[in-house]
């Protein structure tokens, strides 16, 4: 059967020009970037700029107290590279101790949850080695929103909602932030963070103090501003104030156990992009401290299937798609971690061959990763359900307790002279824990996605990273960077991106096109956020995909969720077309905030 042809309408067009292109999961964010643009910076100083942004006006999705990941190619660079943002385990965040807290998950939710903060010093090193403007006009933008104020969103003041009884009754300093006069905020209505201008400020000032014009006095600066970060108020205020027991999760009372040794022993990074073919294009991703990978291997158990099964809006391709991803997530969720993962192994022809011919007419409800020569497979806990409150649904999810799921944002910014960037930041959200009232902000809780069963990838061990969702895209044509791409969303970032993928690459879709169809994805796999819970054979679906294919899911055994017409997806990109040298840019109109922008 032929590929399913797109759909004429489209929520918003795929934008085109010559000039530049940015893309965010807020308008404001996507604005900053293309006025970084407008004002004769690269992508690199949109990028940082409009990143901090996002801090201000995405607190629930992301926050300076979290982490980041991020793939970028400078216009003279052989290759793509990763920004590794993502601090690693504290030094006093043992298994011994977490389960001497009678606790056999790490919380989702307070201060035992919290990895050393990795996105700022990540930004800072981006600014430094690849930006040319100075840090006082990068950090300006979101130094003005957070002192003058923005328009909260709604999804923003839902999520305060839903924890308003926690920040009363519990984490009184973030109800003091987001509930000032103990009224909830309402979408729309201007809020202010002052306390984290002053930290914004502060990192301006430390960078004054290098009086060098030159660019070994930039870098001399910015890396002052780094200093000042992680050895400074920052690092301080927040071990200290997490060292007081605070309700976690789950009711438990805990005292954090990061230190200001923890904040200034981390440094953010670069390392080579994990890379594979695909139907004439090459994939980058971040390595296995990340999920990233395991895209590739969908990738490669789909790339010799007839192209009717790489289409999300026909019953086999749905079905084949949700099966492929099945088995990628079972040896992700076995072998991935900050760990010595053979990758070489998981993403070659025979394995993948191997791996493929499990995939049948019928929705398979069983976790089955794949073997490797002389190793045993984790397999982690299989609850179905677990004793803890209940958690909401829908994007952002959080309950009453602060714990969270797939709560994230993403960036794509490509500049006239060619360089690009995929960026996704997340963590630290409002509601991650209490929030650190000189600081203005809380830390993450990436810790979440450890396990506390000792000797495994993916286990807790101090100084290693825990196995993060964020994973970006870049897409390459004949070595050159074509589009960068990427999705909040946890466990679906990079389902959400597959159907994209598939739909541009396979089916021709224009970018906008891909991103507005309707989209589906698999939850038969451990979710990667406290509680984590799996639905064998679960299948969420749009409804637009039709009662036809939706009925054929369940006919085939899929445990189908339908999830309304416009819920899944929050897939933004830009790229460059190498024959016209057009540059294009498209986002996610889903939740009515992400926006493209360009000329």
């Amino acid at each position: 059967m032929a590929y399913t042809a797109p759909s004429s309408f489209t929520t918003r067009p795929t934008l085109t020009g010559t000039f530049g292109m940015s893309a965010s999961t807020h308008w404001l964010a996507t604005a900053t970037a293309q006025a970084v643009l407008e004002r004769g910076g690269n992508a690199f100083d949109a990028s940082v700029a409009a990143a901090f942004v996002l801090h201000v006006v995405e607190p629930h999705l992301n926050g300076p107290g979290g982490d980041l990941v991020a793939i970028i190619q400078p216009v003279d660079a052989e290759a793509p590279t990763v920004l590794m943002g993502q601090g690693p385990a504290p030094a006093g965040a043992t298994i011994e101790h977490y389960r001497g807290e009678g606790l056999d998950l790490t919380p989702g939710a307070g201060g035992l949850a919290a990895a050393v903060p990795g996105a700022v010093d990540a930004w800072l090193l981006l600014l430094r080695d690849h930006g040319t403007w100075e840090l006082t006009d990068v950090l300006a933008y979101a130094i003005g929103y957070a002192r003058d104020g923005h328009p909260i969103v709604a999804g923003a003041a839902a999520t305060i909602a839903r924890v308003a009884e926690l920040f009363r009754d519990d984490w009184t300093s973030s109800a003091d932030l987001w509930m000032p006069e103990g009224d909830l905020p309402v979408a729309g209505q201007v809020v202010r963070n002052p306390a984290y201008a002053d930290v914004l400020d502060s990192l301006v000032h430390a960078s004054c103090t290098v009086r060098d014009d030159g660019p070994v006095g930039r870098a001399a600066r910015i890396d002052a501003a780094r200093r000042e970060w992680k050895t400074g108020i920052v690092a301080h205020e927040a071990s200290a104030f997490l060292s007081q027991p605070h309700r976690h999760s789950g009711g438990g009372m805990h005292a954090a156990v990061i230190t200001a040794e923890d904040f200034a022993g981390f440094d953010a990074g670069y390392e080579p992009a994990v890379t594979s073919e695909f139907r004439g294009r090459t994939i980058a991703k971040a390595g296995a401290w990340t999920q990233g990978p395991a895209l590739l291997q969908t990738l490669g158990l789909l790339e010799p299937l007839a192209d009717d099964l790489l289409d999300p809006s026909q019953e086999a391709g749905a079905h084949t798609v949700l099966e492929a991803q099945k088995l990628a997530y079972a040896d992700r969720d076995a072998w991935f971690g900050d760990d010595d993962v053979d990758l070489d192994t998981l993403l070659s022809a025979d394995y993948l061959d191997e791996r493929r011919s499990l995939i049948t007419s019928d929705a398979s409800a069983e976790f089955r990763p794949g073997a490797l020569p002389g190793r045993t497979p984790f397999r982690p806990p299989l609850r179905t359900t677990y004793d803890a409150p209940a958690v909401g649904t829908g994007e952002p999810t959080v309950a009453k307790t602060g714990a969270t799921r797939g709560d994230t944002c993403h960036l794509d910014v490509i500049d006239r002279w060619g360089n690009i960037v995929s960026a996704t930041p997340s963590g630290g959200w409002l509601q991650s824990s209490p929030t650190v009232p000189a600081l203005g902000f809380c830390l993450g809780t990436r810790l979440q996605m450890t396990w506390l069963e000792p000797g495994h990838p993916s286990s807790l061990v101090p100084g290693k990273r825990p196995r993060t969702t964020l994973t970006p895209t870049l897409v390459l044509r004949d070595g050159t960077p074509e589009f960068a791409i990427g999705s909040p969303g946890g466990d679906q970032q990079d389902q959400w991106q597959l159907l994209a993928l598939l739909r541009i690459i396979v089916g021709g879709y224009a970018p906008q096109q891909a991103i507005d169809a309707p989209a589906l994805h698999t939850t038969s796999m451990p979710e990667s956020f406290w509680p984590r819970t799996w639905t064998p054979a679960g299948a969420v679906v749009e409804n637009r995909l039709g009662e036809a294919l939706i009925e054929g899911l369940e006919r085939r055994g899929h445990r189908v969720t339908r999830a309304g017409d416009w819920a899944l997806g929050r897939v933004s990109a830009v790229g460059r077309d190498a024959g016209t040298g057009v540059l294009w840019g498209a986002a996610n109109p889903r939740g009515m905030q992400g926006y493209a922008a360009g000329r």
